[in-house]
């Protein structure tokens, strides 16, 4: 469905809608193109970068090595490679590429350079064991895989397999061949051009599918951005947060820095900023709250870090305590909060000083987006205010679960509305506030207990470096809350401790 301006009728201060209770963006129109026109997501981004590019303006840094990739090389290692998978791997429209490898440079260039050719990118975790990879592999049917000599032991025997790291796929990115091959490839926007893996509102693990226009829609939010940007990215590229993040910098002609250590360094991401003149940050929770704590440890951590201009977070929600304390330690630097799903490629962020002052809140509805806020039993929308379960609607919603017609339809409905299963409302001028899961809420003697609230508050404690709450079975209560919980290294903090922490204060 392709993104329209809202009806005359809504708020324009909330973006509410009376008549049909819903929510629309009020942001600014992207230069989204008409959907039936043939074009691949790499095709669109290229289009959008300035003419001419400056020859001396970085497109990938690895921050581990200081390894630089200028544009004009990204441009050309992509149809390099773009050209090799045509006419040496063989790979076909349609094809799905299953991708375990740690993340290097040459990523972002896989990921071109496979939608550019209609192959279908489906990244993993390379730390998931054979097991669980076999599982991915069966649902998404790939007809090669691309590795590292660490993580290619993992996949199933038969796989045509490629490694990275090997010389002979440095050699496909000098390749001067016939490059024309990937200019015969028509590719629809409709077409698939990613499986990310979720597990959905519950159960095991599904293949989420991504067309070149989910991915268009998802992206082009950095369209309007500087190119002078620097991106520091210090999440997972096969995760939908890092997936989207590696692709957008391109298009918006930004350079984008990675974090290649194998572990999260919060040091080392402190001295990248300085060292690289960084200018956003993409982290997740857990490790804003290690760089926060980097800073409050020792004050030089902070030193030359004058670039930085806004920390993007997402993944999982920020307790406001550690929103305040990384407003105390990085004053001037604009933190967006950031929601979605890998179902959704990400849809709503807070943007600007004053969406990220409203503690609490995600921000606004992205541009196209339509959001119900629904009772969960009868599906009847509820007025503003009223906390519910978010459906969403627009341009950025997955096709569907790969060949699971019964996961698809219990979470999209044939309008194009999607479950979220999150518990969330929407205030009078227009923030979005995520509550908890709505299967994770725990019943505790008929009134519901938010776990990432009780998360937040173990958070709050020093020697608690990160904590998780789930419901636990009890016959009188119903269900209690089980704290699980990781010390800080050298701690000797005990379990009666950390109920009299909480108790003071639930």
């Amino acid at each position: 469905m392709s993104p329209t301006l809202p009806p005359a009728d809504v708020d324009p201060r909330s973006g509410y809608c009376a008549a049909t209770r819903t929510y629309h963006s009020l942001r600014a129109p992207r230069p989204l193109p008409p959907p039936a026109l043939p074009l691949s997501f790499p095709d669109f981004a290229f289009s959008l970068l300035p003419t001419p590019l400056p020859y001396s303006h970085p497109a990938l840094l690895d921050s581990s090595t200081g390894e630089v990739v200028l544009f004009p090389e990204f441009l050309s290692r992509v149809r390099a490679l773009g050209a090799v998978l045509r006419s040496q791997l063989g790979v076909s429209r349609g094809d799905v590429a299953f991708v375990l490898v740690s993340p290097s440079l040459h990523v972002p260039v896989l990921y071109y350079a496979l939608m550019s050719v209609g192959a279908v990118v489906s990244p993993a975790n390379p730390a998931l064991t054979a097991g669980e990879i076999s599982h991915l592999v069966a649902l998404s049917n790939p007809a090669l895989a691309f590795a590292v000599s660490s993580t290619a032991a993992k996949l199933p025997l038969g796989l045509c397999t490629v490694l990275l790291d090997s010389p002979t796929f440095l050699s496909y990115l000098q390749e001067l061949g016939d490059v024309s091959a990937t200019e015969t490839v028509v590719i629809c926007q409709s077409d698939p051009a990613a499986i990310l893996y979720s597990s959905g509102t519950t159960g095991r693990a599904k293949a989420v599918l991504l067309t070149h226009r989910n991915i268009m829609a998802s992206t082009t939010m950095a369209a309007a951005a500087k190119m002078a940007a620097v991106v520091l990215l210090t999440v997972p590229m096969f995760h939908v947060y890092g997936f989207v993040f590696s692709l957008r910098a391109a298009l918006a002609a930004q350079t984008l820095v990675l974090h290649t250590a194998r572990r999260f360094d919060a040091r080392a991401v402190l001295a990248s900023v300085g060292r690289f003149q960084v200018t956003h940050i993409a982290l997740a929770p857990p490790s804003m709250l290690a760089i926060v704590r980097a800073a409050e440890e020792d004050e030089s951590a902070t030193a030359g870090m004058a670039t930085l201009q806004a920390v993007n977070c997402g993944g999982a929600s920020i307790a406001p305590d550690l929103i305040r304390r990384f407003l105390h330690k990085f004053p001037g630097v604009c933190l967006s909060q950031g929601y979605g799903l890998t179902e959704t490629s990400g849809f709503c962020r807070a943007v600007g000083f004053e969406e990220s002052e409203r503690i609490g809140s995600v921000g606004r509805l992205s541009w196209g987006a339509e959001a119900k806020i629904v009772d969960p039993t009868t599906m009847a929308a509820l007025p503003p205010g009223v906390p519910g379960e978010l459906l969403v609607r627009g341009p950025f919603v997955m096709k569907g679960y790969l060949g699971d017609k019964e996961s698809t339809s219990a979470i999209l409905d044939p309008e194009g509305w999607l479950r979220t299963g999150d518990v969330c409302s929407i205030d009078k001028d227009g923030f979005l506030f995520v509550f908890d899961r709505l299967k994770e809420l725990i019943k505790y003697k008929g009134y519901q207990v938010a776990p990432a609230e009780l998360e937040h508050l173990l958070q709050t404690h020093p020697d608690i470096v990160e904590a998780a709450v789930v419901p636990f079975p009890d016959d009188q209560a119903g269900e209690l809350p089980l704290a699980f919980v990781v010390r800080r290294a050298g701690s000797n903090l005990n379990v009666e401790q950390i109920k009299g922490f909480v108790a003071k204060q639930v």
